[in-house]
């Protein structure tokens, strides 16, 4: 079985976005421009990342 994850990568500011859309950076651990995080890629990852895909850059990793 492979696991998959992804590597999340923040590329644009979230200067004059929402509080919503800056939480949801904070909670995926994203807190600095061009920093990188890897997460499992599961249905609840997945939802945070479809809600600001203008602000990130995601590639699947199969390990």
């Amino acid at each position: 079985m492979t696991d998959k994850k992804l590597r999340i990568k923040l590329v644009r500011s979230p200067i004059g976005y929402n509080k919503k859309q800056r939480l949801v950076l904070a909670s995926l651990g994203l807190r600095k421009m061009h920093s990188e995080v890897v997460r499992e890629d599961n249905p609840y990852i997945r939802g945070m990342v479809n809600t600001i895909p203008h602000l990130l850059s995601v590639e699947e990793i199969v390990e």
